[in-house]
Parts: C-alpha cells; structure tokens; sequence
C-alpha cells in the first residue's frame, strides 16, 4: 500500500469513528429500573441529540479550539438549560434525577460542553430562580431557558478559589446605583455571555456578599478571553473585568446574601458534574471494551487477557457503584434532603473515577489512545479542569472529613 493511500484509509477510518457513536450502555446492576418511564424518555432524547449534533462536530472544535453559539438551539430543546426551572419561567420544571441523566449524556460527548449547560442552568438560572425578585426571573429566564439570552457566574478571582470569602471584588451604593469594581477570572461562557451573575461584597454593609446582574455592554465591563488552555478547549473562558460599573439597584439579588448564596448555586451545578463525570467514566470504559474485543495481538483479541480483564472489570465496578451513589443522591435532591457534604462526595467520587477510567482506558487502547480517532485523551485533559474547578478534590476531602469529625481543616 502506498503512503498516500494508507493516509488516506487512516483518516476515512477517523472520520468514520468521529461521526458516528458507537456508544453501547452498560447498566451492569440494572439500575435503569430505578428510572422512571419520563427520566429514561428525556435521558434518550439527550443521548440522541449529542449522538446526531455534538458528537460529530467536537474532535474538530476541540483540536482547534473553537467554539459556536450554533449548539446553543439545539440544547435548548433538549432542555439543557435550567431543565429544573419551572415552567412559569421558561423551563421544563424536571426534577433533579433528569437534569442529571441530561448532564450525562452531554458531558459523554465533552465537559466543555456541560460546562455550557451546568453555567447556563446552576450558576445563572439558578439564583435569579431561588434568590431573584419576580420582576428578574420574569425578564431573563424565559430567554436564558431557551438560549436567547447566555450567563456566566463570578465568584473565583485571581487571588480568591478556594477561599471564596477573601474576595475582594466591591459595590458601593451611590444613592441611585451600585459602583461596582474587580475582577473574576476561570469563568466559562465569560466570553459571549450576555449576562454575569457576579458575587462582590458590599462596602456599605461590613463586607456582606451579595449577587449582582451584570449586562454586557454596561460602560467599564469586559470580558477577556483566556487564552493557551490545553483543557475544555471547545468551551470558552475568560475573565470579568469591572472598571468603575454603574449597575441598577434593580439587578440586586434581593433574596439571599452572604457566601451561603453561591454555595447553593455550587451545590446545584456540582450535582450536575457528579452525573456528567460518570458519563464520561461510561464513555471511555464503553471505548475500551470495545477496543478490547478487536485489538488482536499474540494471536487473540487483548480482552481475553487477564490483566486487559482486570482493568475492565475494575472499570465497571467502580462505574456500578458510582451509579447507584449518582441515583440515590439525586432522590435526595429530589426529597429536599441532599446536603452540600453529600453533594461534595458525589462530585469527588466520580471526577476521581472518570479520571482513573479514563487513564486505564488510554493504556488499553496504546498509542492509539492519545490521538483523536478516539475521544479518551480528549476526556483525561477535560477532567483535569474538571478536578479542580467548582471545589477542588482535596477541599472536597476536606468537607467530607468536616462532616465526618465536625472539626474544620480549612482555617
């Protein structure tokens, strides 16, 4: 075979694999059963949306780091934003279990890709829902829930991560207005987002944390793109710049204050990566498995030897128990009765999983597995951001043995 042909067949066969899914579900306790006949319906519309429109399309926006509002209508009919709103405000009123199938197979295709949805829904939606006056969530959550209108949240700053309460990002009220001044950086949709949910501490009120709506375009607010990132490359991040910005007392949160107010939406959107991230632990055993079975060397399939067996078996058992952990705190959630300790574990247990996952993976696969005729490199350096932002996974640690022994490791 001539090297032109055989570059030719090499990329036919990525083409091909980058078109189609191949995705077989794996449900080795059957916990589909504990899925109602709606859940499973909303997940395998999610599933198929991703399968036709995301999963073709994202090898390429990855490798060159490109992102379109063109995926935006499409999620919105699926529901990806906000789908836990009620329907009075634009969304789909779903319970949490749904929402959490519907970050699964989003975040199957790419974590950059949830990362639009879980921003749009917990960290923007959300608090004008739970914390907004009825004038806010009338004005933008009917454009937000169907992808008119794009938000970001700003809560980490250049200084301030894991320690948000050190923020320094400040309003003043000037009688008429809010003088706001600061800056956020890591923040997804930053980019194009046509409004931020900022979190900034008010000079009048000894520091107290309030949120604020922050509409582009408003004199002495910008939203720099952040550049050289080898993760999330197919989600756009920047930074929140406030350079003496009036904004109305009207796009004050009215309805909570003090830094349990981001930590609520924390808790919302950290649910949602719980579920994500065991899509992607899904995505990459599922690709392994099946490599497995076709890879023929010393004269047999590697799935029939027993180290190949052993990473695959310690796969889906990890996977298994992730699902029911997953499950059960999203009836919690449902019930009202899910605390953030909870939540945290969930979300540390599965980015830790998917990332082993899909290390594993990548070393059944060899050398094939770092290129992108197969989506696992793409996840492991998705997860690396994933590990860190929204709680990193030693605070995480830290908040489960705060739980645990009632004493703080974190002063």
């Amino acid at each position: 075979m001539s090297t032109t042909t055989s570059a030719t067949a090499t990329k036919s066969s990525a083409e091909k694999r980058n078109t189609t899914d191949l995705y077989q579900s794996h449900d080795h306790y059957l916990v589909d059963e504990l899925l109602t006949e709606e859940q499973k319906l909303i997940r395998d519309t999610a599933r198929q949306h991703v399968s036709k429109h995301l999963k073709p399309i994202i090898e390429d926006r990855f490798e060159n780091a490109t992102f379109s509002k063109d995926i935006i209508p499409g999620l919105a009919e699926i529901g990806a934003f906000g789908p836990m709103v009620p329907t009075q405000y634009g969304g789909m009123g779903l319970d949490q279990i749904s929402y959490g199938l519907i970050m699964q197979e989003i975040e199957r295709c790419d974590s950059g890709m949830r990362s639009l949805c879980s921003v749009q829904g917990s960290l923007a939606m959300y608090p004008i829902w739970k914390y907004g006056s009825e004038e806010q969530k009338m004005k933008w959550l009917p454009d937000m829930a169907a992808g008119r209108k794009i938000g970001c949240f700003g809560l980490t700053e250049p200084d301030h991560g894991s320690n948000p309460g050190g923020m320094v990002t400040v309003f003043k009220d000037m009688g008429d207005h809010y003088l706001l001044n600061g800056a956020k950086m890591w923040i997804s949709n930053a980019p194009f987002a046509d409004l931020a949910i900022v979190w900034a501490k008010a000079e009048n009120t000894e520091g107290r944390i309030h949120g604020l709506i922050v509409e582009r375009g408003m004199e002495g607010f910008s939203t720099p793109t952040t550049h050289g990132k080898l993760s999330l490359r197919a989600s756009p991040t920047g930074e929140l710049v406030f350079d003496n910005v009036k904004v109305p007392k009207a796009n004050l949160l009215p309805n909570k204050s003090g830094l349990g107010a981001p930590l609520g939406c924390l808790d919302s959107a950290r649910f949602g990566i719980a579920w994500g991230t065991l899509g992607v632990a899904m995505e990459c055993y599922d690709t392994a498995l099946r490599y497995s079975k076709e890879r023929v060397q010393f004269g047999k399939p590697i799935g029939q030897f027993q180290l190949t067996q052993k990473k695959l078996a310690e796969m889906i058992t990890e996977i298994t128990k992730a699902q029911l952990l997953t499950w059960r705190l999203g009836v919690l959630r449902n019930e009202g009765r899910a605390t953030t300790a909870q939540i945290s574990m969930a979300k540390r247990n599965n980015v830790h999983l998917a990332l082993t996952v899909a290390r594993e993976a990548r070393q059944i696969l060899g050398g094939m597995g770092i290129t992108n005729e197969y989506p696992i490199m793409r996840h492991m350096m998705n997860l690396e951001s994933v590990v860190t932002y929204e709680g990193t996974h030693d605070i995480h640690l830290l908040i489960t043995g705060m739980e645990v022994t009632g004493l703080a490791a974190f002063k």
